[in-house]
């Protein structure tokens, strides 16, 4: 089954949830619906890396004169497409730092394990894919 872009893209936005963040429990009253995308970079930038295979990708962010603030993830899928459905969380004052590409473990994600699974879920289940293992498919 193949799906456009705008429709991953559409599924992830109406999956995302404070339940799906990566966020720091102190951190999460700032998520919100008017900023779906913030602390949902990890979990998305895997399970779309499960959709489509390729690259995933890692840089710190800097918010101005006092540093590294945060880290931030997306993905290059195969052919050199950069995808980043989550980069509008960040404000015009961040700056994204050069990526570099991570190793997935291959036992799966370390930290906010659930919150992955949880999106993965969602968005499969939106797509039509039920909990599919074999799914890494081209973007039309």
């Amino acid at each position: 089954m193949n799906h456009t872009l705008l429709e991953v893209e559409q599924a992830f936005r109406n999956a995302w949830g404070a339940d799906t963040t990566c966020l720091a429990p102190g951190s999460l009253p700032g998520w919100s619906p008017d900023n779906p995308s913030h602390g949902q970079c990890g979990p998305t930038a895997l399970v779309l890396q499960d959709l489509f295979g390729g690259d995933l990708l890692l840089a710190d962010v800097s918010a101005g004169a006092g540093g590294v603030s945060s880290v931030h993830y997306w993905n290059r899928l195969q052919g050199g497409l950069e995808v980043d459905l989550t980069r509008d969380q960040f404000a015009s004052s961040h700056t994204v730092g050069e990526p570099r590409v991570v190793v997935r473990p291959a036992e799966g994600p370390r930290a906010h394990r659930s919150e992955y699974q949880l999106l993965r879920r969602r968005v499969f289940a939106a797509l039509g894919l039920g909990n599919r293992h074999d799914v890494a498919e081209s973007v039309a």
